[in-house]
C-alpha cells in the first residue's frame, strides 16, 4: 500500500512538473493572454457540451422506456448519434485547447480533477451502453422490451454527464486554488499544492 501511494505521489509531481513545462511554453501563453481567441474557444466549448449532451439526453431519455417511447431506437441512434460524437469531438478539442492555456491552474483545480474522474467512469459506461445498444437496438424495437440493465446504464449515464458539466462549471471558481492559503491540509493534498506549513503556524484551525 505504501508502494502504491508513493507510486502515485511521484506521478503526481511528475504531471505537475509536466504542467508546469507546458505553461511555459509560446503557444500557451500566447492562447492565455489572447484577446478573443481564448474566449471564443471557451464559447464553443460551451455550445459543443449543449449539442453533446443536449442530443444524448434524447438517446438516454429514450431508452428509460418513459419518453419517446413510440420512436424506433435503432432510427433515433441513426439520427441523433452523429451530432453526439461531433458535439463530444468538439467538446474534447476545445477542453484540451482550454487546459492547455492555463495548464497548472487546472491540474491543480479539485474540481476539474473530479471532473476528469467522472468522465472516466461516464466513459466506461458509454462503452458498455452503446456497444449493447449497437447490437441489440433493433430487437427491442421488435419486441417493444428494453433491459433493466439498460435503463439503468441510460439513467447513470445522465447522472454522470450531468455531474461532469457541474464540476466543468466549477473550475472557474477559485475556492481552493493553491494561492489561497491557509487550506486544510487535505484540500493541498487532493491538488498537490506545495506549501510551507510553518508560515501559517498558530493560526486558528490550522
Amino acid at each position: 500500500m505504501c508502494g502504491l501511494s508513493s507510486g502515485l505521489y511521484e506521478l503526481i509531481i511528475k504531471m505537475l512538473d509536466f504542467v508546469v513545462w507546458l505553461s511555459e511554453t509560446k503557444w500557451s501563453i500566447g492562447l492565455r493572454e489572447s484577446l478573443y481567441l481564448y474566449p471564443w474557444i471557451e464559447s464553443t466549448h460551451v455550445l459543443s457540451i449543449c449539442l453533446f449532451f443536449g442530443t444524448l439526453l434524447f438517446v438516454d431519455l429514450r431508452l428509460t422506456g418513459r419518453v419517446f417511447s413510440s420512436l424506433s431506437v435503432a432510427e433515433m441512434n441513426r439520427k441523433v448519434l452523429p451530432l453526439t460524437l461531433f458535439g463530444f469531438l468538439v467538446m474534447f478539442i476545445t477542453g484540451l485547447l482550454l487546459f492547455y492555456a492555463i495548464p497548472i491552474r487546472n491540474y491543480q483545480n479539485i474540481f476539474f480533477r473530479v471532473k476528469m474522474l467522472l468522465m472516466i467512469i461516464a466513459g466506461i459506461n458509454a462503452l458498455f451502453f452503446h456497444k449493447r445498444m449497437s447490437n441489440e437496438a433493433k430487437v427491442w424495437d421488435k419486441d417493444s422490451f428494453i433491459p433493466g440493465s439498460m435503463k439503468s446504464s441510460a439513467i447513470t449515464s445522465l447522472v454522470l454527464w450531468s455531474l461532469v458539466i457541474i464540476a466543468g462549471r466549477m473550475i472557474a471558481y477559485n475556492w481552493f486554488d493553491c494561492d489561497r492559503q491557509p487550506q486544510p491540509r487535505w484540500i493541498n493534498t487532493l491538488t498537490s499544492c506545495e506549501v510551507d506549513y510553518s508560515l501559517f503556524e498558530g493560526i486558528d484551525g490550522f
